[in-house]
Parts: structure tokens; C-alpha cells; sequence
């Protein structure tokens, strides 16, 4: 479902009505005023991203001609804070987590900002409710309050590796979400990766009025890196709050099945005319065309993804094989 014309961000998954991007933006307005939030994204989506959100300005959306990872993203975006708000303290989040507890992530918002006026730059941290080897990991110092200090960033264990720091305890999940002064992550950018910065600050006036073609003429050279790689993780002044509100990036058909409704046999329905009969049971039913009529008779388990392109029967323990699946045919569909 989720395709390069129309992403995940853009996807209603729980069928709320509301993109994840919208619930997104709907979050953080209840955080800082509206006009102070930015969208940064690939220029192909910009009429997506304007229809979603019709009350944000134009000029807040700042498009991407090429991707190039979330290090070059967020050194564009810190350029046009600095020429606008250069003392901003500034919320970095992706657009398509789910988040449905406001008020415990406002107070783990407020936590990390409160963090973030010592120079720190400050991470939030999910707790983990199983070895995923689909997340990178926090290890983080002992103490008492929900702020502590950062010992190192482990990206994408081995599953035996993930069940050591479940095992631990004093391991989290790194959420991609991060909050620090501008002024302290642009000098952070001067240290850790100085090309970079200094690349884009070459067309500083193209990134200050939007000027996407301005911004293109540099864009394409700066380096294909991560945040976390770049500087989270040469960093010695990195704080990690630790959040207790409930968390999910709906990376996995398998996240989605948590998220929704069961019927008394625990199948999980997302889409019209769907039916299931007999011991249909914890099966997970996606229907697109509302004119096809999905009927379900004793299956156990099941992701059943049916879309005008495509559909897809699969074990939900065989998920993770879902990636090489659509590598494979993405060309086909």
C-alpha cells in the first residue's frame, strides 16, 4: 500500500480518516503554534503534502530535489530556522509514527526541551516491548529521572543482540525523534560534518525564500548520511529521554494488526466487504476495492493485503519477508 506515488505518511493505516502526517502535524500543533512548524520532503510530494495540510503555508514546506538521508534534510531545515528564529529550540520528528497518548508525549517533549538548553542534543527513547531487530537502540547511564545521559547508539542488532538488551533493561528504542537548539546542532554540523554545512551554506539565499531550484544546485553533491551516523553517534553530549507513551511507526503489517480493532476472534479488519466464517482467527484482512467482496473461511494468522494491484497472502511470523517480496515485483505493480 504504501508506493512511491503515495508513501506511508500519506496512508490512513488505521482507518481514522486522517493520514499519518496529518495526525502528525495535529500533534505538534497542540505543541507550538502551526505557523512554526516546517515540512521538509521530497519535491515530488509537495502537492500531497499542501493537500493534507491546506492551513500550513506555503513557504513552510521545504522540498528536497533529491534524497539524500536525514543528516543534508536537517541541515536545510536548520539553515532557514537560523535565518528566521536563530535562538529557536527546535523539534525534529518523522511524519508517519503513530502517537495516540498527547498528553504523556507532551510531557516527554517538554522533558527533552528543558534537556536541550545545556548545549545537549537530546534524543527520546521508546521503551521495547520485544527484541525488534528492525529498530536501533539507546544505551543509556542509570539515575532517577526520565533524562539521562547516553553511553552509545546500536543500530539494527542481531536478533541475539536484541534479546541481550531486553534482557538489560537499560536499553530503549531510538524513535528518530530529536530536540536541541539550533544554534547548538548547526555547530555540531561544523564539527562532525563540515563539508556538508558548508555546501548548502553556499546557496543560503535559495534555502532562506525557498528557492527549490537554488537549493538543487547544491543539494545533489552533499554527502548520503544519517543523522545518527553523522553526529548522534560522535557526539559526547547526547541525552536520551525516556518515554512512556505508547509508540508505534507502523513499520510492519504486523504493528497495524496491534493498533486496530479484533472481533471476538481476534481478526482485525481495515476496508468495506469484508467477511470472515468458520475458526477464522488473529488474521489481519486489508480490502481496497470495495466492490470485491474478501470472504475469509478457517485461517489462522494471516496478513491478507488486497489493493487494485496486488494481493498478498502471508504468515504473519513470515512478515519480514515481505521487503524481499516487493524488491522483487516492484517493477510488476
Amino acid at each position: 500500500m504504501s508506493t512511491s506515488e503515495k508513501p506511508k505518511q500519506f496512508q490512513d493505516f488505521l482507518g481514522t480518516g486522517k493520514s499519518l502526517l496529518r495526525m502528525s502535524f495535529e500533534r505538534f500543533s497542540n505543541i507550538c503554534n502551526p505557523e512554526n512548524i516546517l515540512v521538509v520532503t521530497n519535491k515530488s510530494y509537495q502537492c500531497l503534502v499542501q493537500s493534507e495540510l491546506p492551513e500550513l503555508p506555503e513557504k513552510n514546506i521545504i522540498s528536497e530535489p533529491f534524497r539524500r538521508n536525514t543528516a543534508p534534510c536537517i541541515a536545510l531545515a536548520s539553515l532557514r530556522i537560523e535565518n528566521e528564529a536563530s535562538d529557536s529550540t527546535v523539534i525534529v520528528s518523522p511524519a508517519d509514527h503513530l502517537i495516540l497518548e498527547q498528553d504523556l508525549f507532551n510531557e516527554s517533549i517538554s522533558d527533552a526541551i528543558n534537556a536541550a538548553q545545556d548545549g545537549s542534543l537530546v534524543t527520546i527513547g521508546i521503551k521495547p516491548t520485544r527484541p525488534d531487530t528492525g529498530y536501533g537502540y539507546i544505551h543509556f547511564e542509570s539515575g532517577e529521572n526520565s533524562v539521562r545521559s547516553v553511553k552509545s547508539f546500536t543500530e539494527k542488532p542481531i536478533l541475539s543482540k536484541a534479546e541481550d538488551f531486553i534482557t538489560a533493561g537499560d536499553y530503549y528504542w531510538n524513535s528518530g525523534m530529536f530536540i536541541w537548539k539550533n544554534k547548538t546542532i548547526l555547530s555540531s554540523f561544523d564539527r562532525f560534518l563540515p563539508e556538508l554545512l558548508e555546501n548548502l551554506r553556499t546557496a543560503e539565499e535559495a534555502i532562506w525564500v525557498n528557492d527549490s531550484d537554488g537549493i538543487a544546485e547544491v543539494f545533489g553533491s552533499c554527502q548520503d548520511i544519517s543523522i545518527d551516523y553523522g553526529i548522534m553517534e560522535k557526539s559526547e553530549s547526547v541525552k536520551v529521554v525516556l518515554g512512556n507513551f505508547s509508540w508505534s511507526d507502523l513499520g510492519t503489517w504486523g504493528s497495524v494488526y496491534d493498533q486496530l480493532e479484533k472481533d471476538v476472534h481476534e481478526n482485525a479488519s481495515l476496508g468495506p466487504n469484508i467477511q470472515t466464517f468458520g475458526d477464522t482467527k488473529e488474521n489481519l484482512i486489508v480490502n481496497e476495492e470495495p466492490e470485491k467482496l474478501i470472504a475469509v473461511l478457517g485461517t489462522k494468522n494471516l496478513i491478507i493485503v488486497n489493493t487494485s494491484k496486488a494481493l498478498l497472502v502471508c504468515d504473519k511470523n513470515s512478515e519480514q519477508g515481505i521487503r524481499d517480496i516487493v524488491n522483487s515485483i516492484s517493477k510488476s505493480i
